[in-house]
């Protein structure tokens, strides 16, 4: 069965880290966080299975108490959040047959083709390259660093000057980079990028203000070879009721892009292969409820789940208080 890390903290401060496979968890002896066993795991030249099963099995632990507890972190953090990178890429999934089927009509009946449908269909053609060649790049954005990782349970929490908080339900792969420069992927987590639809809308050449929010990892780090697959579902909640709720695929299966692709023109910058630092990398989504007319409100509560992961995804919108910045000469 697939191994799934967690990061646990008790009640009493103390943390841990789980192993789970299946409905079963334990606690991995000596370990107080997924970045520590990552390192060891590197010194020791063994993958982070090999690691886990080397230092045995703690005492088991029921995860779904454990999370309904608010006792689960964020699966990947660092002491100084300066060393964690949050980036993403868009344009990468294929959506349904007929979205695809209508994106080329569209194309191919327009005089001119916006970047955005450009960037996408070079990505189809050129995004999932034969191995050891180079694909096309995707679209690539920064949202911030480690300060901007939201966890478990934790309000997803948008600027007063946003015009949206807007979820966006995704695979986001996870990463160390060791002392010699070499990037190493941990794994995947469910994600929620959280973007801000309304003023990318309104230029695209904003997507860069857009996207500096905070994101959300749910708890679980899937550990291996990813999935080709991944079925899942995106709701909102108001007040306890669902007001909008709609399947997402994800993996390289529904992707125009490889994992390879992407973290090969992420990691292509000297800049990204800093020894010790970590990088969460959003992959993209196909599925938006803005895209369905859905303004969002705070206190709506974002949920995202997908096997086989079995945990979800769940945090709520709040807006931050304004902020009034004034720069002083010196």
């Amino acid at each position: 069965m697939t191994l799934r890390l967690l990061q646990h903290r008790a009640p009493s401060g103390v943390r841990s880290v789980i192993a789970a496979r299946g409905d079963a968890a334990h606690i991995v002896p000596g370990y107080a966080s997924i970045r520590a066993l990552a390192l060891d795991a590197i010194a020791r030249n063994i993958s982070l299975s090999a690691a886990v099963e080397a230092a045995g099995a703690g005492d088991a632990i029921d995860i779904a108490a454990a999370f309904a507890a608010g006792e689960l972190l964020a699966p990947i953090d660092h002491d100084d959040d300066a060393h964690i990178q949050l980036t993403g890429t868009g344009l990468t999934h294929l959506g349904s047959a007929e979205g695809r089927d209508k994106m080329h009509r569209e194309a191919a009946a327009a005089e001119q083709q916006t970047d955005s449908m450009r960037m996408f269909l070079e990505g189809l053609e050129g995004g999932k390259p034969a191995p050891g060649a180079v694909g096309q790049q995707p679209e690539w954005f920064y949202k911030g660093d480690g300060s901007q990782l939201v966890g478990p349970g934790e309000p997803l929490t948008m600027p007063a000057f946003a015009k949206d908080g807007g979820e966006e339900p995704e695979l986001a792969g996870i990463y160390i980079i060791g002392d010699d420069g070499q990037p190493y992927r941990l794994g995947l987590a469910l994600a929620n990028e959280f973007s801000d639809h309304v003023t990318e809308r309104h230029n695209y050449l904003w997507l860069a203000h857009s996207k500096l929010r905070q994101a959300a990892l749910g708890p679980e780090l899937l550990v291996g070879t990813p999935p080709a697959h991944i079925e899942g579902a995106s709701r909102i909640l108001r007040d306890g009721v669902p007001i909008w709720e709609k399947p997402f695929l994800s993996g390289e299966g529904n992707m125009s892009h490889s994992f390879a692709n992407l973290e090969h023109h992420h990691f292509k910058y000297d800049l990204f292969r800093r020894p010790g630092d970590v990088h969460v990398h959003f992959f993209g989504t196909a599925t938006l409820s803005f895209s369905d007319g859905i303004a969002t409100q705070e206190g709506d509560m974002f949920e995202i789940a997908a096997a086989p992961f079995t945990l979800p995804v769940r945090n709520a919108l709040q807006r931050a208080r304004p902020v009034e910045v004034v720069v002083q000469a010196l």
